[in-house]
């Protein structure tokens, strides 16, 4: 058995500590020692983009990163997308646009999303199918998880309201 490594990190813009094995990923630490459970677990390969959260301000799998990795880095789970109980734009516009069903994949979809348009507050239904291409969906079928995108982006951008 591994010694336990003390690992620092902002999550969700808190210092935070905590003890894991080396072999521990970070979806394992989110989930049963932080107990985050927003981020999922779908696949733990790395296929499914359900455990998806923004290291350092990008995309990763949390499935696939080592906990140790996180040390010093900043961490952003879905419990950091909203402002207490005031919806984050693109939590209301996949709310309002029915764009989740069983809720498995949403948070995953959700900081793709929040990354995406931090990138490209423009983005063209093409961009935000390539950007959204590593998150898998079995219950909406994609259409409306697109059209939430980009309704969130319009909104970011003060074209529209939510």
């Amino acid at each position: 058995m591994s010694k336990k490594r003390v690992v620092s990190a902002t999550i969700n813009g808190n210092t935070t500590e905590f003890l894991c094995e080396p072999r521990q990923t970070l979806l394992e630490v989110l989930r049963n020692v932080l107990n985050m459970t927003g981020t999922k677990e779908g696949c733990t390969n790395g296929n499914c983009g359900s455990c998806t959260v923004l290291l350092n301000g990008r995309p990763v799998t949390s499935c696939l990163v080592l906990a140790v990795e996180a040390d010093g880095a900043s961490v952003r789970t879905i419990e950091g997308v909203a402002c207490g109980s005031h919806l984050d734009p693109v939590q209301q516009c996949f709310l309002e646009g029915a764009a989740l069903q069983c809720g498995i994949c949403t948070p995953g979809f959700i900081m793709q999303t929040e990354a995406l348009l931090e990138q490209n507050g423009h983005p063209t239904e093409a961009d935000v199918r390539f950007h959204l291409a590593g998150n898998l969906c079995r219950c909406t079928g994609y259409d409306k998880i697109v059209r939430s995108v980009l309704a969130a982006a319009e909104f970011k951008r003060g074209e529209a309201t939510t």
